[in-house]
């Protein structure tokens, strides 16, 4: 295996684009509720570290992720600074009117590569999903709303084990006929090792082009960091995390640990690689909320810092 060197396909110059998504990726599988006024001054700080593009909530049915039930009053109270992409997770048309209501930047649709998984956590099957995805993004595109897509299990399924990447590579095909502008890959269990990570970019950046694709790695068993790197190498650009290394997916049994973006901003930096992140206002936000959840976060740099 080749490590990350100078003759790799990441180009030095490039800045890196690390998309936050602790607001809504971090805290839905949160058993401890954070106010709507903490989220808010969160979200405002993390608006000031230099971060392009933030995650805030989620439009999905209060009911299924009740941590997230004040998505509307959430994106309404938070203070939009120029620049930054406030963004949210959408399922289906009725939680598009909420987040057009609340005035969204971007929607993100999301389904699973495998078919077990998306009903888990859709309540139907891949073809089903189809249908009522691309009304989102249609409606969304009319509305003025660029559109993200996400993908999961990627590269492991908690209830189907691995999954082809043909199957993956036709999820894909879909969405971007549907007129995402980026999408976002995800280890959604933390399986993947760097071997696979460069197997898969692989096969997929023969047919869709780096710049158009994310990461969106959890360290559950340690693997991420490592992960990124490849990545790095494939030339991939865009990478997803959340502060502190919050959260995970509540349908998929033990899946916590994303990828601390406070660890990913530190690796990138310490490489002398530009994000435009100011690292002290980062670890002063990943303090604050590590304050409001009552307990350590698992971030490698929350830890050497406290």
């Amino acid at each position: 295996m080749i490590l990350f060197n100078g003759s790799s396909k990441m180009n030095d110059s490039k800045i890196i684009t690390v998309n936050e998504v602790g607001p809504r990726d971090g805290l839905q599988n949160e058993q401890i509720f954070v106010s709507t006024e903490d989220k808010i001054a969160w979200i405002n700080q993390l608006s000031y570290t230099g971060l392009k593009y933030i995650e805030v909530t989620s439009f999905v049915n209060p009911k299924w992720i009740p941590a997230l039930a004040d998505a509307v009053e959430l994106v309404k109270g938070i203070e939009r600074v120029p620049g930054v992409i406030y963004a949210s997770l959408v399922p289906n048309r009725r939680g598009l009117e909420r987040a057009l209501e609340a005035n969204i930047d971007e929607v993100a649709v999301f389904m699973s590569a495998s078919e077990t998984h998306n009903q888990k956590n859709i309540n139907k099957s891949i073809n089903e999903t189809f249908p009522i995805l691309e009304e989102v993004a249609k409606e969304s595109l009319a509305a003025g709303k660029s559109v993200r897509g996400y993908i999961s299990t990627v590269f492991g399924c908690p209830y189907e084990g691995s999954v082809n990447v043909k199957e993956v590579i036709t999820v894909s095909e879909a969405l971007f006929d549907m007129g995402i502008r980026e999408l976002s890959l995800g280890d959604t269990i933390g399986v993947a090792n760097p071997r696979q990570v460069r197997e898969i970019l692989e096969i997929f950046l023969k047919h869709f082009p780096a710049d158009r694709l994310a990461m969106h790695f959890h360290d559950t068993r340690g693997t991420a960091m490592a992960n990124v790197l490849v990545s790095l190498e494939m030339g991939i650009t865009k990478f997803d995390g959340s502060l502190g290394g919050l959260g995970g997916c509540p349908y998929a049994p033990g899946a916590s640990g994303n990828l601390a973006t406070d660890d990913l901003v530190y690796m990138l930096h310490a490489m002398g690689i530009e994000t435009d992140v100011d690292d002290e206002k980062l670890l002063s936000a990943a303090r604050f909320i590590q304050e409001k959840m009552g307990r350590p976060l698992p971030s490698h740099t929350l830890q050497a810092c406290s």
